[in-house]
């Protein structure tokens, strides 16, 4: 059954609780939608969320590789030859991970849908559910507090801490929210690039009682001695996410053993395929893998959920990039209960009639001209 019909439209979804990291504040999520439809008009939805600070794509460079390269490769593939697509993709649009990723994840719904399983199991169903982060911004003391008590009463067992604009207050906000939350709660802290060795080294020390499970990212991207060097010296494991944006850069991390911990995003690899490939090497090189995402449509984590679900190679998962969205076509695609993320039973990405007819409509809404011809 091949593709008879191509279309994207653009999603923006104001965040209800606006959050700041090192580099930027944001306030909303940028999204692509795509959707592809086969010859008996069976639908497959994709999204992609391209962010120029990580994948080096705006929203319109996406949409422009999705028209120039993506629509005619598409129009007439083979939704069980995802490979072959995925490949060409690679070959000729490099530079849009995000932009790939949306096709190849409309596909893989379709294909889904076609085969009536739900996509995590068609990947492999390792497990049926995984705990996830939930992520509080760079804000004060009292706010951050706050924030992090009210996630736990929500029952989320883990937390995601932003830093990076200031070391001291970074310190006081970690040692005071293990005050607040208690020794069970998971806390993980994100520098998003903003640290020198010397300062994440700081930290480090003045964290010998609040437990860190993992320092994310806590250098600049291109600086692969200093990660190196962090991960030789740190008794907190230290996890790659802006140095790691493809296949390569997996390995370059698991031959050089620079982190103790990958962060892998299908809009940072281009897709479910390279995602598994990267998960397979870290697993291989004894380097732990957290499934992560950006601010994405629900739609694209149940994406990432199923990938985190289909591999043994993925221990920990950082999906929450569709919580708080205002106006997400795909909300309630996704069971969360005390922090677990469990996935729809329908086949695919787990699509309802009703989400479906949301999606429909948020097609039609602000399409973005990019119909098969």
């Amino acid at each position: 059954m091949s593709i008879r019909r191509f279309a994207v439209a653009r999603l923006r979804m104001p965040l209800s609780h606006p959050y700041t990291i090192a580099y930027e504040t944001v306030v909303a999520a940028e999204n692509i939608l795509v959707r592809v439809e086969d010859e008996r008009g069976r639908a497959g939805f994709g999204v992609a969320a391209p962010d120029e600070a990580v994948t080096g794509e705006s929203l319109a460079s996406a949409a422009e590789v999705l028209d120039r390269i993506g629509r005619p490769h598409v129009y007439g593939s083979d939704p069980g030859r995802i490979a072959r697509l995925a490949s060409s993709l690679e070959r000729l649009a490099p530079e849009a991970p995000a932009a790939r990723a949306a096709i190849e994840m409309a596909m893989w719904d379709l294909l889904g849908k076609q085969a009536g399983m739900p996509l995590y199991r068609l990947l492999g169903g390792y497990r049926s559910r995984i705990l996830t982060s939930i992520t509080i911004g760079i804000s004060s003391l009292e706010t951050t507090l706050i924030e992090a008590r009210e996630r736990v009463r929500q029952g989320f067992r883990a937390l995601k801490i932003k830093g990076g604009r200031d070391l001291d207050e970074d310190i006081e906000r970690l040692r005071k929210t293990r005050e607040r939350v208690g020794p069970r709660i998971r806390l993980r802290f994100d520098a998003n690039q903003a640290y020198t060795v010397d300062q994440t080294l700081v930290l480090i020390e003045h964290m010998r009682s609040v437990n860190l499970e993992v320092i994310e990212q806590p250098t600049p991207r291109d600086a692969l001695r200093e990660l190196r060097i962090l991960q030789r010296r740190s008794p907190i494991p230290v996890m790659a996410d802006e140095s790691l944006l493809d296949l390569f850069d997996t390995f370059k991390v698991a031959r050089g053993r620079l982190a103790d911990v990958v962060n892998v995003k299908l809009m940072k690899c281009g897709g479910i395929l390279s995602a598994l490939q990267a998960i397979a090497v870290g697993h291989s090189a004894d380097i732990a893998v957290m499934m992560g995402c950006m601010d994405e449509s629900e739609l694209g984590i149940a994406a990432g959920l199923a990938v985190a679900l289909a591999r043994p190679g993925v221990t920990a998962a950082d999906l929450d990039g569709h919580i708080d969205l205002e106006g997400d076509p795909a909300q309630g695609l996704l069971r969360l209960r005390n922090g677990v993320l469990e996935p729809s039973p329908a086949p695919g990405l787990g699509i309802t009639d009703a989400i479906e007819d949301r999606l429909e409509e948020a097609m039609g809404e602000a399409p973005l001209g990019l119909a098969a011809p």
